[in-house]
């Protein structure tokens, strides 16, 4: 059943995997932008039903997923994982919603908008409509390359990346935490969400290995780089490496680009795009880490330099939440182009 939020002008909004890390994060930003929600309703596995969740003054009941769950649900975000989407997404859209979903499931399918608002924000689709929001680490890297593309020209990127525990989910960071304790005790558990200890140790496999021995997530910013800045052609090399830290994923990209670069220009291109920041002073030992991003919107960009073997090629560190940008809040976002525009967070 639907709580009641706000006024009839609203939105009636479902929250699919409420109860998840990204999940939290999209509650918390529905009421700190000040979202229009008229109705609320928070869903989840079986497990979770029955759970009662705070909302402002409210106390909201978790509910489980059913045929009747996306009655009157004019917004339904989604971030359950690939297999629930699959099941449950269509069946939103059929409803009447607008579904934003955060998995794989969707964005690849030639149908379906992979929206970056700052990016291709006009290519959002009316509702009732499926919109897939990119990978994590795929949103950061295009933040910084999106404008940079437009001042230069972007003809080839190489990225490897340092990608948080949290992207895992609350069982990952949480294993972070036991094989930190255990490893300092001497006992350290068996990993169980990584293919190796994350504790002390960096392991360079994020998701299945897949085609040319490269992982899933490695081409995912392959293919969703692509469809997003609309560079079918783009040559990209993704290598995604998972590191001791709880929240905030951090990225090395190398960018080769049609016209000579200079990093007076390429600071300028990135300070003037929504939703970046540059944290660019190397004398002042200033630049952006994943605790200094954690719990902020922006995708912080630093270390700007030219590779000194190529003019036409900038090499730069971004870093940014992937629970926010990387996720909820991109999501919302969507919701915010679709249902009268962005709102400032509440004072």
């Amino acid at each position: 059943m639907m709580s009641r939020i706000g006024d009839h002008h609203g939105v009636n909004v479902a929250v699919v995997g409420a109860t998840g890390a990204v999940g939290e994060e999209m509650r918390r930003l529905l009421l700190e932008r000040r979202f229009p929600v008229h109705q609320l309703r928070f869903l989840a596995s079986p497990r979770s039903a029955g759970r009662t969740i705070p909302f402002g003054d409210r106390e909201i009941v978790v509910e489980a997923l059913e045929a009747s769950s996306f009655a009157g649900v004019q917004l339904a975000l989604f971030s359950a994982g690939a297999t629930v989407s699959r099941e449950w997404g269509p069946r939103a859209v059929a409803a009447g919603a607008l579904v934003v979903d955060n998995s794989s499931a969707f964005r690849m399918d030639p149908g379906t908008t992979l929206i970056v608002p700052e990016i291709n924000g006009h290519r959002v689709p009316p509702p009732p409509a499926l919109i897939a929001n990119p990978n994590c680490s795929t949103i950061q890297m295009v933040m910084a390359l999106a404008p940079l593309h437009r001042q230069f020209g972007l003809s080839r990127v190489i990225v490897a990346t340092y990608q948080s525990t949290s992207g895992a989910g609350r069982q990952a960071m949480n294993e972070l935490d036991s094989g930190t304790r255990g490893f300092l005790a001497g006992d350290e558990p068996a990993p169980e969400k990584f293919p190796r200890p994350i504790a002390f140790n960096l392991v360079p496999q994020v998701d299945e290995f897949d085609r040319l021995d490269y992982t899933k997530e490695e081409w995912k910013m392959v293919d969703e780089t692509r469809k997003i800045l609309e560079l079918p052609d783009l040559p990209v090399t993704a290598t995604c490496v998972r590191v001791p830290v709880h929240r905030g994923h951090s990225e090395v990209v190398w960018a080769r680009f049609d016209r000579p670069v200079d990093v007076a220009g390429a600071r300028a291109a990135l300070t003037a795009f929504p939703g970046v920041v540059v944290e660019d002073d190397p004398g002042a030992k200033r630049f952006p880490t994943p605790r200094s991003a954690s719990g902020l919107d922006p995708v912080f960009v630093g270390r700007l330099r030219i590779d000194p073997t190529d003019e036409k090629a900038l090499v730069f560190w971004v870093v940014a939440d992937n629970l926010l940008k990387g996720a909820a809040l991109n999501a919302i976002q969507i919701a915010e182009a679709v249902f009268g525009g962005v709102r400032q967070p509440a004072s």
